[in-house]
This record gives structure tokens, C-alpha cells and sequence, in this order.
């Protein structure tokens, strides 16, 4: 096989329903850019047919396919992590599966890159979602923006373009759990966005469920900014004083007017219990975030396995 010049790395999840349509679109709009090029499947422990699949059309088109087998579902993000560690292209692009990004807009990212941009990220036009994740993922972006400063406009999009010297800085992090988009453009020199058409789910289902979704954002925002620490802190230095404040008006008043509590006020007093409980609960999870993911990275572990790879052997 000729070295290739771009390498596009596609993780598979049970998605039997939608591969004959994906292989029947990718090949062609990759052959039409007259580039060298090589496409890796990592199939992350699927349990349909999509194994099956993916032999077919290694033996199909054994030049510019290779695919990656998982003995198990280690997530999306260890998939691409896989196929980064894997790559021969100089340029990496990152694509879903399910079509909701169409193959034919490979070529925006790299005519981006053509103009001297290490990274290259993709901004949905008229997105399909329903109206709840289009909600969240704005409502998230913004969020994530200004706790990491991370500039991203459409995080959820995973076509996105990244130059080998990328690729190569994200393979020597070793972090266990990471957002590799953000962490991309934490590396980049010269990092660029294009509007890409979105579509519907050509089939299938998709594999986020709101859970997965948070958990997601959990990982980006504790992995990239301590600010959630820094702001609990905060929030507890101002309800010390608050409560500080407020006893010693009580006390004043008290001994001033001699007023006593009543029913109103133990009420009251029980609502900002809960409201304090429920706050300290939320901190002791979020330094559980930040404790959890050193326990990840100190015990060593594999990150993936891969059980087996399908290639056409180099001369």
C-alpha cells in the first residue's frame, strides 16, 4: 500500500443498520480528492453484525481499509484514541459512523488545512437533533467556554481535521480519560472551524444517551480547568460570612428588640439547611471527580484491547 497522505478514523458501535450506506458514500468522496489516503474502522466491542460488515469491506478495498477489533466497548473516545495510534496519514480526520456528518465534506476540512491550519473543527448547519440536545449542547458550549477557555463552537461534532504533529501530542498524553477535541486545540498553533452540513441518522440508534452526555461533559470540564474547585471555595467563604453576618444580626436584634424565632424562622433556617446539604453534597462529588480521575490515571492500566487487526501487510 502507498504511504497515504490523510488517514480518517471512524469508530463503530453496533451499526450494522448504517455501514453499507456509510461504505457507499465514504469511498467515493475520498477517491474524488485524488489524495492517497487510508480509512481505520475501530470497531469498539459491537455486538451485531458490524464485525461482519467490516471484514467485507476490508476485503473489498484491502488498499485503503484497515480495521481495528476491540475485545470489548471501551468508549468512542478510546476508539479514536486507538486509530490515532494507528495512523499513516499525515493529516487524521475523525468522523462518526451513523452519517449525520456527510463524507462528501471531508474536503472542506482539508482545503482548510491547505491554508495553513494545524486543526480544524466543524460547526453543524441545520442541525437534525431533536430540541433538547441542541439546547444542552449550547447551553454546554457556553459553559465549557468560559470554565476552560477552550473556543469551540460546536463541540458535539466529531468531523474534524487534525495535522499529524496534532495526532502525535495526543498519543504521548496517555491520558486516561480525556475530550479529544479540546485537547487538540489546547495543542494547536493555528487552530480553524468550517460549517459542514448535518443530516439525519441514517440508521440505527444513537449510542448518547442525556447520561453518557453528562458524563461527557463531566470529563471535559474537570480534565481541562480547575475553576468547579476554585468556585466551590469560593461559594463556601461566602455562605461562612453570609452565615456570620446573619447570626450577628439575629443576636442584635434579639437582644435589641427582644425578638424571639417563631415558627417562620425555623422554617426558614430548615430551607437553608437543605439548601447547605444538598451544596456540600455537590462539592464532595465534584472533588470525587477530580480524585477519581487520579485514581484512573495512577493505577496504569490499558486504556483498550484490541483483539485483532485487519491490514493489508506494508512491503
Amino acid at each position: 500500500m502507498s504511504q497515504p497522505v490523510v488517514s480518517v478514523v471512524i469508530p463503530v458501535y453496533n451499526e450494522e443498520a448504517v455501514l453499507p450506506a456509510l461504505f457507499a458514500r465514504l469511498y467515493p468522496a475520498l477517491d474524488a480528492l485524488a489524495t492517497p489516503y487510508e480509512i481505520l474502522f475501530v470497531n469498539d466491542g459491537s455486538r451485531d453484525r458490524s464485525v461482519a460488515l467490516l471484514r467485507e469491506q476490508f476485503q473489498r478495498r484491502p488498499e485503503e481499509t484497515r480495521v481495528i477489533l476491540f475485545n470489548g466497548n471501551y468508549g468512542q473516545h478510546m476508539a479514536i484514541i486507538a486509530g490515532f495510534e494507528h495512523v499513516r496519514g499525515q493529516r487524521v480526520v475523525t468522523l462518526d459512523a451513523d452519517l449525520q456528518n456527510p463524507p462528501e465534506e471531508i474536503g472542506k476540512l482539508l482545503a482548510r488545512m491547505d491554508e495553513g491550519h494545524d486543526y480544524v473543527g466543524s460547526i453543524r448547519q441545520g442541525r437534525q437533533d431533536v430540541a433538547w440536545r441542541r439546547w444542552a449542547s449550547r447551553a454546554m458550549n457556553g459553559l465549557r467556554e468560559k470554565l476552560t477557555h477552550i473556543r469551540m463552537t460546536d463541540q458535539g461534532c466529531m468531523l474534524r481535521a487534525y495535522d499529524r504533529a496534532i495526532v502525535d501530542a495526543i498519543r504521548s498524553s496517555r491520558e486516561v480519560s480525556t475530550f479529544i477535541p479540546a485537547l487538540a486545540y489546547s495543542y494547536a498553533s493555528n487552530p480553524s472551524e468550517v460549517e459542514v452540513a448535518h443530516e439525519e441518522r441514517a440508521g440505527g440508534e444513537s449510542k448518547y444517551s442525556l447520561y453518557k452526555l453528562i458524563r461527557l461533559n463531566f470529563d471535559l470540564v474537570t480534565g481541562f480547568s480547575v475553576v468547579p474547585l476554585q468556585l466551590f471555595s469560593l461559594f463556601g467563604i461566602a455562605v461562612a460570612v453570609l452565615s456570620l453576618a446573619t447570626y450577628l444580626v439575629v443576636i442584635a436584634k434579639r437582644i435589641i428588640m427582644g425578638e424571639g424565632g417563631g415558627i417562620a424562622l425555623i422554617w426558614d433556617r430548615d430551607i437553608l439547611t437543605f439548601f447547605l446539604i444538598g451544596m456540600l453534597l455537590f462539592g464532595l462529588g465534584l472533588v470525587g471527580e477530580y480524585v477519581g480521575r487520579i485514581y484512573q490515571q495512577v493505577r496504569e492500566r490499558p486504556r483498550y484491547l484490541i483483539e485483532a487487526i485487519l491490514e493489508k501487510p506494508q512491503a
